[in-house]
């Protein structure tokens, strides 16, 4: 099972990601947790320059996290998936289609086909994606952020506004869960979801 977790920055992602690997590893599964940008050396490195480094165009963007993303799977995801693994991300490519395809204004589809290149098609078993109100997200946030945390009020709501395009147009894949709730209650829909593929 491939499982990516998905929505802007203070959503709760990642502690839903972390939550849902204690909770297959307390079943006794095999569980590769990874984010991204990184988890392979050319991906950490990736990481430092999307998010610690100068401006760049929008293409060059959406293009070094698609390396980023290629590598990961060729390197941890489809081994993890080989062993029998379960695979737990904390992003994948619907951060892409949100970021770079819409808040970035370079096209959904243009951007789901150089990921789909990037990553041999590989598409997550589910996403769950934690909407909440982009103001709410960057008080839970707090702190400066990274580059594109940065981008500022505008940008967030519109990447707000791609993410909840995408949870309906991938509505067999993509669950939208409402992420005021508890964290608690967040991880019992995760698990309600999964339990058939688990």
């Amino acid at each position: 099972m491939f499982v990516s977790f998905e929505g802007v920055d203070g959503s709760g992602k990642s502690t839903q990601a972390q939550l849902l690997r204690e909770w297959l590893e307390g079943l006794g599964r095999g569980v590769v947790a990874c984010r991204e940008p990184g988890g392979t050396a050319l991906g950490e490195r990736i990481r430092d320059l999307l998010l610690a480094g100068a401006a760049m165009a929008p293409w060059a963007e959406a293009a070094l996290f698609a390396a980023a993303r290629a590598e990961l799977v060729a390197e941890v995801i489809r081994p993890a998936l080989a062993r029998g693994e379960h695979v737990v991300c904390d992003r994948y490519v619907d951060s892409s289609l949100a970021y770079q395809g819409v808040a970035r204004g370079l096209g959904v589809e243009r951007v789901l086909q150089l990921n789909l290149i990037a990553t041999e098609a590989l598409l997550p078993d589910r996403t769950f994606l934690l909407l909440i109100d982009p103001v709410e997200a960057r008080r839970r946030a707090g702190a400066e952020g990274d580059r594109i945390e940065r981008e500022g009020s505008a940008f967030q709501h519109a990447v707000d506004r791609g993410y909840r395009d995408l949870a309906d147009r991938f509505r067999e894949r993509v669950v939208a869960v409402d992420a005021a709730r508890a964290p608690g209650a967040i991880a019992s829909i995760v698990r309600g979801e999964l339990r058939d593929l688990a």
